[in-house]
């Protein structure tokens, strides 16, 4: 069985992995694989190119076409490949990315081999330098091709499971609109779907919520200030229709306050803030770290100031027990520009929370 990896640990297996050695991801759709991939490599300046194996119907969309090297001198000609679209020709190294490796053909599998083997393609070599790197669906709901053992053996394999924190965190850095990640925040098991929760059985079609849908939905709603029940449809179509019935039931409550509301804005956040209970306190507190270790380094001035008060008013309700929950946050490790933050801009609360952990 493959060793299970969160983002974190995913990119520190990046890091060391040398070039010449080859990483299978294991993992459901849409969690985020070609992403994180891309942002990782691209960030280091080398190209990412990403192949769907998947959609390939023969080792000619791989290799490219054959030729004849001398039309006018058949006796001496040889079949060449003219190289494919994606082939690096200016000698650079290339992270190639072979994505829905287990749905491609049998016959495509052996061209492969050669090229996780070698890194030679029809006769041609990548650049030193190049990776490969393959993801791979895995589960009895995908259609998938048996994958020989002498292929697997070619690479490292991990088992990708990105944590709903982790996604929750991307998705404030990237602007997710914020009522999905307070669904989210609130609810997290329905980022990746419910098990055994299905639409459209009768059809076969079954369209369950993933973190890709997740952010269409958000693409798609941002523009609207207000959502109505005319819109469950729609919505259902993009994260399937139990998820959609328990967002939309999301919006019709009372939302709880979001960690960007309290920073920005604490003087009207305070008297819902007193009337919460300590899971409600807690969800705030995640809130506050993730908002703050995406946007400490823009942070207005007024966010130390709000944050202070925030401890303030937990101090005053005495609510020893969210203020464990926010001390424990502030030092797991999990949020280190969050950290720093408050280490810089607040020292006094820096240490009221230090002194908070050392007299438990």
């Amino acid at each position: 069985m493959a060793i299970n990896v969160n983002t974190q640990r995913l990119l520190r297996i990046l890091e060391l992995t040398p070039a010449l050695q080859n990483i299978m991801l294991v993992g459901r759709h849409g969690i985020g694989k070609s992403e994180i991939l891309t942002h990782y490599y691209k960030q280091r300046g080398q190209r990412v190119v990403t192949l769907f194996l998947g959609q390939m119907s023969d080792p000619g969309d791989l290799i490219g076409l054959p030729r004849i090297s001398d039309e006018k001198n058949l006796q001496n000609a040889v079949t060449q490949f003219i190289p494919p679209y994606w082939w690096p020709t200016d000698g650079q190294p290339v992270v190639l990315f072979l994505d829905e490796l287990n749905r491609a053909r049998p016959e495509l599998l052996q061209t492969v081999m050669d090229l996780v083997l070698n890194r030679t393609l029809a006769g041609k070599r990548l650049p030193d330098g190049s990776r490969v790197i393959a993801a791979v669906n895995d589960g009895d709901e995908y259609q998938l091709t048996h994958l020989d053992p002498a292929l697997v053996s070619r690479f490292n394999v991990y088992h990708f499971c990105p944590t709903a924190q982790e996604w929750l965190q991307w998705a404030e850095s990237v602007g997710v609109d914020s009522r999905v990640v307070r669904f989210l925040t609130l609810e997290a098991h329905w980022l990746d779907g419910i098990e055994g929760e299905k639409a459209g059985i009768d059809t076969g079609l079954e369209k369950t919520p993933d973190r890709r849908a997740w952010k269409r939905l958000s693409d798609g709603i941002k523009p609207l200030a207000d959502l109505s029940e005319d819109d469950l449809d729609w919505i259902a179509g993009i994260v399937g229709a139990q998820a959609a019935s328990r967002f939309m039931g999301s919006l019709t409550g009372h939302a709880i306050l979001t960690g960007a509301e309290v920073l920005q804005n604490f003087d009207a956040c305070e008297p819902k803030l007193r009337k919460y209970l300590l899971h409600q306190l807690a969800i705030v507190n995640e809130s506050i770290f993730r908002h703050l270790e995406v946007a400490a380094d823009a942070a207005p001035a007024e966010y130390a100031q709000n944050l202070t008060r925030y401890f303030d008013l937990l101090t005053e309700m005495e609510s020893n027990e969210a203020i464990a929950h926010l001390a424990n946050l502030f030092e797991s490790g999990s949020y280190p520009k969050a950290v720093l933050f408050v280490a810089e801009k607040c020292p006094l609360l820096a240490e009221r929370l230090m002194n908070f952990i050392a007299n438990l």
